[in-house]
């Protein structure tokens, strides 16, 4: 409880009072002896008014609030609270309130003037912006409650429990890049026809005809039927698809609003979005820390929603990540040929565990190394040099160039293919490496 406006201009008002005639008593000015009893007595009515005032604020019932808010929003995208509120109040009252707002969330429109009308809810908003994924609480509102006379301001802390998930923001890769990609889809024509013949996938059973082969001849059925029978296959479609992502510290690099890790996470999101329109099974691998998650393939729609309840509230950690431990793992859950899509930010300096794990990897699957490159390079290496500062930043920028591609070489001698891009362009560079494969039936 604080006071108001209205009280400390009373005892302003009183204190000037009080000056006043002490000035004029200490220079023996003669004034009415009344005048200093009736100050204090103004003093006095003040102070028992402060008393029956704050103790009737006191006892004033606590506004009952409830909080709408969407049980999951996007990341960097705006959205909208709405606080109703509800009082047993016979008297309009004007209230002051605060939402309080976990951090990792940016708000606007706080805090909040609300008028409440007797017998009346009333309902206000403010928007919220999340800087970051993962799973938030709100726990408490404050209210600023006014006293009857308004000398007093009484602060409540009422609890108004609620909880959020915040996804990465496929809403908006889905408004344009997801569209993009459905009409390139169908411009293309990637799906993977059914065609005759022997393929990898039983398909149907069928008459025998001229041109099959005897291999594909199913004699039990044959028997049942008294006419040849054949097997007829298909390419075999449901590919498997495992990003394994890294979660190091490597990956904490920031360009414009998303760190690395943002990047990756959209572009593994919106690539899995692909691949389940194909057909394919999508899973996912995160290594480095305390950040280890598998999510093993799987096929249909519901996929992705699976995908994103389970990275959403992914962070990059501190540490360095372990390649080899994290290829070991995965070997012994994955024990189907798949393609690999590894994720991470290489360093020169892990040329030598990671060229061993992607080694290892390879004999038993396809390797994807997606190697994310920081914008600052590209502009250092073809920013104009007319100073030797610029000149040392651009020699050094060189050198560290080189050095990842003589590494993006050894994995390449290797057997991994390696996408090298921006974390900016990383999206549509995987679908395109993705689709082309598709194409050309080399996935």
């Amino acid at each position: 409880m604080k006071p108001s406006r209205l009280l400390l201009i009373w005892l302003a008002v009183l204190l000037a009072i009080g000056t006043l005639l002490g000035t004029v008593q200490a220079l023996d000015i003669p004034t009415p002896a009344s005048l200093s009893a009736i100050s204090w007595g103004l003093l006095l009515a003040l102070l028992v008014l402060a008393i029956i005032d704050a103790l009737r604020l006191n006892n004033l019932p606590s506004p009952r609030i409830q909080r709408q808010m969407p049980g999951s929003l996007a990341l960097g995208r705006w959205s909208e609270v709405r606080l109703q509120l509800s009082h047993d109040f016979s008297e309009p009252v004007t209230v002051e309130m605060f939402d309080h707002v976990p951090p990792g969330l940016s708000f606007d429109n706080l805090p909040l003037s609300v008028e409440l009308q007797p017998g009346q809810f009333s309902e206000v908003g403010y928007r919220l912006r999340p800087l970051n994924r993962g799973h938030f609480t709100f726990e408490h509102c404050e209210i600023n409650l006014p006293s009857p006379l308004g000398l007093w301001s009484g602060k409540r802390l009422i609890e108004v429990s609620s909880d959020v998930r915040v996804y990465p923001d496929f809403a908006k890769l889905y408004g344009g890049q997801l569209l993009a990609v459905d009409n390139w889809l169908s411009q293309l024509g990637v799906r993977q026809r059914q065609r005759r013949g022997q393929g990898l996938e039983f398909h149907q059973l069928r008459e025998f005809r001229e041109g099959d082969s005897l291999r594909q001849i199913d004699w039990k059925a044959t028997a049942r039927q008294r006419t040849p029978i054949a097997r007829e296959y298909q390419d075999e479609r449901d590919q498997q698809i495992i990003f394994m992502l890294d979660c190091g510290r490597q990956m904490r690099s920031q360009d414009g609003d998303l760190s690395h890790f943002d990047h990756a996470l959209n572009a593994c999101l919106l690539l899995s979005y692909v691949a389940l329109r194909q057909g394919d099974a999508v899973g996912l691998s995160t290594f480095a820390g305390d950040q280890a998650r598998y999510l093993a393939p799987s096929k249909g729609a519901g996929q992705l929603n699976v995908l994103l309840n389970a990275v959403y509230d992914l962070a990059s950690s501190q540490r360095p990540a372990d390649y080899q431990s994290a290829v070991q793992q995965l070997l012994t859950r994955q024990k189907r040929r798949a393609l690999v899509i590894l994720v991470t930010n290489l360093r020169d300096e892990d040329h030598g565990e990671l060229t061993n794990a992607v080694q290892h990897l390879n004999r038993q699957h396809q390797v994807l190394m997606v190697s994310l490159r920081e914008e600052t390079l590209d502009r250092l290496r073809q920013a104009p040099v007319q100073t030797l500062p610029e000149a040392l930043a651009y020699c050094g920028t060189v050198d560290y160039l080189n050095a990842r591609a003589e590494l993006h070489e050894r994995l390449s001698a290797h057997g991994a293919r390696v996408l090298d891009t921006q974390p900016g362009e990383m999206s549509p560079a995987l679908v395109t490496q993705y689709l082309g494969w598709k194409k050309a039936g080399t996935l």
